[in-house]
């Protein structure tokens, strides 16, 4: 595929004798100002002369004839590049024509380990709303990694030890006699949680109980064992159900408890490198040269902390999948603590390549009108209601629409349809926000959404179903696609790799998410204004094979997001 950014790039240097790097070209956010631009202040100073000197410079010495450059135009400092329309055309068509449904796809990762931990539900505790962005964010960049050509790891790093288990197990002792928990595990485990946390609250000794239930746990006390294994059992039974309606999967579902065993090796380690130090009975990790508060190893009645058991799972990955990146995705709240960790993870002797590329992707918060969702307080809602509720708003829609659907068809597009608009809600702005909760905004099927997208996908399903047929690329008549509504929708499936790339990069999903529903849009224009099915055998042949390229970059795009397209809606 022809790289025009980097054709332009080599341009630049031949003419300047400077590196220039293709990623110095920028796409101006305006397409009437051109398809890329280079703005010349990054020479200003190496080659002492103004932008605008430097900018005709370059024009007046490039031969666009010998290249694939229509037009270049300044504008103060800046130089606008023109793409020949038909070299855009030609370009995609070819690489549609040699890649088929991988059009996109790279090798730039060059099989390179990623290790994704994302998810984290806590075990024994209801699987909500305020876990649906850590899995879907994940999901999303495991699955752009992994199209640009690296081999991604995902693990679902569970919440399955610590102080609450200690709560939970001293709950169970005194009253699980009262509720069903073999029929009913989450939901009656969060009613003992909520119970036990209020008595807590009452009574100091209780509390004290909980704490040294923990610590019988970390021992290897059987009871303690037995019915902590029960909890976990019983907690991924219904995890994995959510998940399957998800389509999430994991490589790994080494959770907290994995690392109990590992964790006496990171607090040796930390010991020998005479950072360890005493404080009030706990062993913590002074980090005051860093402007942090200590990162504390070990508590004062001698049991883990979330702290070690992330080191511990530092070095194990770093031993194990030998990665070149190591994310973690989770929200805002756990930034201190990470900063933390990566940092005293440059004591345990790990080689820089692990140490430099421990990265913390963050996201807002998912908020109820009321405040945050606690279930310690029992405000929480579940991911299971939310997205059943999506299914069934989905599937009225497609009754009123599609009455004579058979109830298996009708049913399969609900399910795609409801989960991909619950998706898609979460991905479709800027991670980092803060979102207030609402069943309306969540499951709104109109405008901007995931909806949106798939019923574009189906509507070239449908032509390309009518047409019967999806030409050959060697027989396209290029110059029936060279008319605006054509041209923008060729400009975007051209940019697919790129965005894709620049949404890795930025471990920024909804980068790729408003792409999709650019190209959708662009598409609906392309639509509006040209017939498809027409006389003219050569311009039917090109738009349906524009149609063609629509189609396969808008499933592998919503691929990429979770999201699976319907055949029809």
């Amino acid at each position: 595929m022809i790289n025009f950014k980097k054709e332009i790039a080599n341009q630049i240097s031949n003419i300047t004798n400077a590196q220039i790097e293709e990623e110095y070209i920028e796409k101006p956010k305006d397409n009437t100002m051109g398809d890329y631009a280079f703005p010349c202040f990054r020479l200003a100073k190496e080659l002492k002369k103004a932008p605008q000197i430097i900018a005709q410079e370059i024009k007046d010495k490039i031969d666009i004839n010998n290249t694939n450059i229509e037009k270049i135009e300044i504008v103060g400092g800046y130089i606008n590049f023109y793409i020949k329309k038909e070299k855009i055309v030609k370009t995609v068509i070819d690489e549609i024509n040699l890649k088929k449904e991988e059009y996109g796809t790279t090798n730039i990762g060059n099989n390179q380990n990623i290790v994704i931990d994302y998810s984290a539900p806590n075990i024994a505790k209801p699987f909500h709303i305020g876990h649906l962005r850590s899995t879907v964010i994940g999901g999303a960049l495991y699955n752009i990694y992994k199209f640009l050509g690296y081999n991604t790891i995902g693990i679902n790093h569970l919440g399955d030890y610590g102080t609450q288990f200690g709560k939970l197990i001293e709950g169970y002792k005194r009253w699980h006699q009262e509720y069903d928990i073999e029929n009913n595990a989450i939901e009656e485990l969060t009613k003992i949680y909520v119970r036990i946390n209020e008595l807590c609250k009452q009574d100091e000794q209780v509390l004290n109980e909980c704490r040294n239930n923990f610590k019988k746990l970390e021992d290897g006390d059987e009871y303690c064992k037995e019915i902590w294994k029960k909890f976990r059992e019983l907690s991924l039974k219904e995890f994995n159900r959510i998940y399957d309606m998800l389509g999430s999967k994991f490589d790994s579902l080494n959770g907290e408890a994995f690392y109990s065993d590992k964790m006496q090796e990171v607090i040796d380690i930390l010991q020998k490198s005479g950072k360890l130090e005493i404080s009030e009975g706990a062993k913590i990790i002074n980090l005051e040269e860093k402007n942090m508060a200590p990162c504390i190893i070990e508590k004062t009645n001698g049991s883990s902390t979330y702290a070690t058991r992330d080191l511990a799972a530092i070095l194990y990955r770093a031993r194990t999948y030998d990665f070149s990146k190591a994310i973690y995705v989770t929200s805002y709240e756990q930034t201190l603590h990470f900063k933390q960790i990566f940092e005293v993870a440059k004591l345990l002797g790990l080689d820089e390549k692990y140490t430099n590329n421990l990265i913390h992707v963050p996201f807002g918060m998912v908020l109820l009108k009321t405040g945050k969702m606690s279930t310690r307080e029992g405000n929480v809602i579940k991911l299971d209601d939310l997205l059943n509720e999506a299914i069934a708003r989905a599937k009225k829609i497609v009754e009123d629409k599609n009455p004579n659907l058979s109830e298996e068809e009708k049913s399969e597009i609900a399910k795609k349809v409801g989960i991909g608009a619950v998706i898609f809600n979460d991905l479709a702005n800027s991670r980092i926000k803060d979102e207030i909760f609402e069943w309306d905004s969540v499951l709104n099927f109109n405008g901007e959404t995931g909806p949106y997208i798939q019923y574009t996908y189906v509507r070239t399903n449908s032509i390309l179903k009518k047409a019967g047929y999806v030409p050959d690329a060697e027989n396209i008549d290029i110059e029936n696609l060279l008319d605006n509504n054509s041209i923008e929708v060729f400009k975007l499936i051209y940019e697919y790799t790129n965005t894709v790339t620049i949404a890795a990069d930025k471990n920024e999903p909804s980068i790729l998410s408003r792409y999709l529903i650019n190209l959708s849009s662009a598409f609906s224009n392309f639509y509006n204004n040209n017939k498809i099915m027409v006389e003219d055998k050569k311009i039917q042949d090109a738009r349906i094979y524009l149609t063609y390229a629509v189609n396969i970059v808008l499933k592998s795009g919503a691929k990429l997001l979770g999201m699976e397209m319907p055949d029809k809606m």
